[in-house]
Order: structure tokens, then sequence, then C-alpha cells
């Protein structure tokens, strides 16, 4: 797991066009739902725009593809934020960045913080035990390695950047 792979080798070809694809789904989705960065969780991503944002993806995915865990790692996370990101693109696109922004926050107004929490909590856990699961039973093989650790990444980012949007949510609102 530890090998770099030789660059400009077909081997590198094919893991830097699967991240370029996996970069490219998130910035997809991402530009699909929030074209103005307003809702990126991502401070840096929020704060380097959308050209700088690209600029840097596409050198770390020359950099990462010679680096085959990392890259399996970042290809799994990438392409499920991507999901994620689709799942509601379309009512982020439909509001508008600000009025989701306001929906949102009313609606977790109304449900309370706690079972907000609580659902978070419950969903990184369980996406997480996948993950955990995967890299478990996969004997040190590189792909279900790799793919069981970018789903806990996955998890986590989501645990974390979901945080991060309530903790901005909660500071417009007072």
């Amino acid at each position: 797991m530890d090998e770099l792979i030789p660059f400009g080798s077909p081997v590198y070809g094919l893991v830097l066009a699967c991240l370029l694809f996996a970069r490219g789904m998130d910035f997809l989705s991402t530009w699909i739902a929030s074209p103005n960065l307003k809702l990126e969780a991502n401070p840096i991503a929020r704060k380097l725009g959308w050209k700088a944002s690209i600029g840097l993806n596409v050198a770390l995915c020359f950099g990462f593809a010679a680096w085959p865990l990392p890259a399996v790692i970042i290809i799994t996370s990438s392409l499920l934020v991507a999901a994620r990101n689709f799942q509601s693109a379309w009512l982020m696109r439909l509001l508008g960045e600000d009025e989701y922004r306001c929906w949102i926050r009313d609606r977790l107004s109304e449900v309370g913080l706690g079972l907000y929490l609580f659902c978070l909590i419950s969903q990184t856990i369980l996406i997480g035990s996948v993950g955990g699961a995967l890299m478990y039973f996969s004997d040190w093989h590189l792909i279900p390695f790799g793919v069981g650790t970018g789903i806990i990444t996955y998890a986590v980012a989501i645990l974390v950047f979901t945080l991060l949007s309530l903790s901005r949510l909660r500071k417009a609102a007072d």
C-alpha cells in the first residue's frame, strides 16, 4: 500500500482520471447547489473561491495519483460527498442560496437542536461503521481498505462540516 505509482504509467493515468472525475463531480454538485458558494460548508473552499479551488484540486490530483491509498480515500469520499450534494442540489437551486439557508434555519428551529444532533451523529456512526467493517475485513488489501477509510473520512467530513454550517446558521440567526 505504500508503493508509489510511477508518473506517466498507465496505472497513474487511470488513478489520475478517477481522481479528476471524483473531484469534478464534487465541484459540479457544489456548483449546482451553491454557485456563489454561500452554502459551501468548507471554509477554505469558500475563501479560495472557484478558480483557486479548481487549480489547487487539479494540482493535488496530479500529486495524489502517484500515492494509491490516499487516492482511493479521496476518490471514495469525493464521490460520496458529490452524491450527498446532488441529493439536495435541486432544492438549493430552486430556492436560491439565501432562501435555502433561511428555510433550513427555520426547519431547525421547529424541530429542536437535540433531535437534529442525534440524527446527525447517528448518521455519522452508521455510515462510519460500514467503512470500519470494510477496513476490518479488507485483510489490508488496498482497494477495500482505502474505500473503507474513504467512507469513514466522508462520515467525519459530514459531521464536521455540518456542525460548522450549523454554527454559522445559529450565529446568523442571533
